[in-house]
């Protein structure tokens, strides 16, 4: 007997959210006959099978994620939440005017018509709003990084565990169906045993150093500035540390929590790899000394210890906000017989093979394997 499949069975298909949509392996992936799909198509919704959400921040991620969500059939928007009024006018422009707004978070999770939340707030609030949202029984989708200190990691991970509400940090790599073919290639040997990975994400842009464009109309009046700052010191508004909140420690997390994280996800998703031993980091402010307190320029290394899976390797990875050559980054995984490159839209094998030892080098002295005749 054909089981008719349940709104539950839905939200479990897709996560508790609806931001899945490169989830698993390529041979679990659907095709409607022409193009192949990342998540199952269904054809046909009925309304137990919809799945409301709600998304809090509505910046630059926000309206990219909510927008990736509504593609997937099923899917209805319902409120979003923004401490900033021009977004939330902008939102019903957009989406429509039976869309709910408002700028306390709490007010979307006291609604029972909503099943999961999209955050997508500066870094210091995605802990805080992730462990609100599953005890309040909506599933999340939460942009990376998860948490802004490493502290805030453990009570995010319990409250998922306490309510079971499905979470899912966002990271384009690890959804990436690029990776995941190349994931299958580098776990067949095909570039032997892995040594070093060297990768690097650069730019050269205003917008690329988070140098976003600002509302004419920002101020105390039309942002909430006290609520964003709850929790903190008071501090006089400061229109750059709400619009380019990235520039600034207490309220994101620099080059390693926006691009550092782009660049270990794919490698760790590659590798296996829980993260490494030892880490050598340095940056510095360069070039974009617009009142930031992160680097607009950083390097780091990174031991990771040996496991069942691979030997021990080494990661070097590298930041530049005047990079001379635009926006570029590549993932280069060097073996012992050959290198992968991660690029952006796909990616190349190239083997080479080690010699073996021992080497030959000019400097040799060659000792004749024949005696020569001994005169009397």
């Amino acid at each position: 007997m054909k089981v008719k499949p349940s709104r539950r069975t839905f939200i479990r298909q897709l996560g508790g959210s609806s931001l899945l949509l490169a989830a698993g392996s390529l041979k679990s992936l659907a095709s409607d006959g022409t193009h192949k799909l990342v998540i199952p198509y269904k054809p046909r919704i009925g309304p137990n099978d919809k799945i409301r959400v709600a998304t809090i921040g509505m910046g630059i991620m926000g309206h990219a994620d909510t927008d990736t969500a509504l593609k997937v059939p099923g899917v209805e928007l319902v409120a979003v939440c923004d401490l900033y009024t021009g977004r939330l006018i902008r939102a019903k422009e957009k989406y429509g005017n039976q869309v709910f707004t408002t700028q306390d978070y709490r007010e979307l999770l006291a609604r029972k018509d909503i099943d999961a939340v999209i955050i997508a707030t500066s870094d210091n609030w995605h802990a805080r709003i992730s462990i609100d949202a599953m005890n309040s029984g909506k599933a999340v989708y939460c942009e990376k990084p998860v948490v802004q200190k490493i502290g805030d990691g453990l009570p995010v991970i319990a409250a998922q565990k306490k309510t079971g509400k499905p979470m899912q940090v966002g990271s384009q790599r690890v959804s990436s169906i690029v990776y995941s073919k190349a994931k299958e290639v580098y776990k067949s040997g095909a570039i032997g045993q892995l040594n070093c990975v060297e990768a690097f994400y650069d730019r050269q842009s205003a917008l690329g150093a988070w140098e976003y464009t600002m509302p004419t109309d920002g101020s105390p009046e039309t942002v909430d500035w006290d609520r964003y700052i709850e929790g903190m010191p008071k501090m006089p508004w400061d229109p750059k540390k709400f619009f380019w909140w990235r520039n600034y420690r207490d309220f994101g997390t620099g080059v390693a929590g926006d691009l550092f994280v782009h660049l270990l996800s794919g490698i760790h998703l590659m590798t296996d790899s829980l993260g490494p031993k030892i880490i050598f980091a340095s940056g510095q402010t360069c070039y974009w000394k617009d009142g930031r307190d992160v680097p607009d320029i950083m390097t780091a290394i990174m031991q990771y210890p040996e496991t069942k899976e691979h030997p021990s390797f080494q990661v070097m990875l590298r930041v530049n906000f005047i990079s001379g050559q635009g926006e570029k980054g590549i993932t280069r995984f060097i073996g012992s017989e050959g290198v992968m490159d991660m690029l952006d839209n796909g990616f190349s094998l190239t083997h080479s093979m080690m010699s073996k030892a021992p080497g030959i080098g000019g400097w040799i002295r060659f000792i004749p394997t024949r005696r020569p005749c001994r005169m009397n």
